[in-house]
């Protein structure tokens, strides 16, 4: 963890499935003040702790049976610092439905870290900001799956973004070295954003209607994530009233962009073509 100011925030971020049924390219983050951070990692690990997962890494893919109740709570820890606006949540994705027209071979070779960069560049609200005093940003990605290179380059454009005229007013600053691949098993914030992404891609994918191949009902991992996910949903749904997870979510100002504490955006290229059929077909975004 660095050792500079506590003024400005730490940005957690994770990606998730690159490509599946409906819904492709996940990608989530969470935004914690510098100033709060110890504070409540401490107090998740703690939690953490009472529920006997101190040694275990959370993460949707190792929920099970006998997990649920753990992972709810430890959701409901998480959460009750995101309807306190402690933490805010971002997620991303897209719909296969809509195909790009205007990626060039080049473009596509880096889709990964483009998409993750515009994740970046917009889903946290910063062109809503105006201050008079430098936001410092620092950020903790995930073991980025990709080459050194290509990462490198990533993370360029990552320190690009304090210059950008359209988030000028945010007065942003990124220090080179503040910008961090990190083993999420030390990272509890991160975790807890898998836990959460993992939920979404799994719904969005009608995966908790899954049977094994052979079977005529759902194993029991697959019950037990899908309560996992009704949890979550449900809290989700305590400071969104109206919330749909397959559309990007509403503002009724601009600012909500950068102030809410959970939003989704699903991301629409602006040349694409849609290949949906002509009749109305229900999507899991409905539930």
């Amino acid at each position: 963890m660095s050792k500079r100011s506590n003024k400005g925030f730490y940005i957690f971020c994770d990606e998730s499935v690159k490509q599946d049924r409906h819904y492709s390219n996940f990608y989530g983050g969470c935004i914690i003040s510098k100033h709060d951070h110890d504070r409540v990692s401490t107090a998740l690990l703690e939690y953490k702790a009472q529920l006997g997962m101190e040694d275990s890494e959370l993460k949707w893919s190792q929920i099970n049976n006998f997990r649920v109740d753990s992972y709810c709570q430890m959701m409901d820890a998480f959460f009750d610092f995101i309807a306190a606006s402690t933490i805010k949540v971002r997620i991303m994705f897209t719909d296969n439905r809509r195909i790009p027209t205007s990626v060039s071979t080049d473009q596509r070779k880096i889709e990964y870290h483009l998409l993750y960069y515009q994740f970046i560049k917009h889903a946290f609200g910063f062109a809503q900001l105006e201050s008079d005093y430098e936001i410092s940003l620092e950020f903790f990605f995930d073991m980025l799956p990709d080459s050194k290179e290509k990462n490198k380059s990533f993370k360029k454009f990552i320190y690009g973004l304090q210059f950008l005229p359209e988030l000028g007013t945010a007065n942003l600053k990124i220090a080179r070295d503040s910008i961090y691949e990190v083993d999420s098993k030390s990272h509890v914030l991160l975790q807890c954003t898998d836990v959460v992404l993992g939920a979404m891609a799994f719904k969005l994918n009608d995966h908790h209607l899954d049977k094994p191949k052979g079977q005529r009902t759902r194993g029991k991992r697959t019950i037990a994530k899908e309560k996992v996910y009704k949890h979550i949903n449900k809290r989700i749904r305590e400071i969104k009233p109206h919330f749909n997870i397959g559309i990007s979510t509403g503002a009724s100002e601009l600012i909500d962009r950068f102030t809410d504490p959970y939003r989704h955006w699903l991301f629409i290229p602006s040349d694409h073509e849609y290949i949906g059929g002509s009749k109305k077909k229900k999507r899991p975004g409905n539930s």
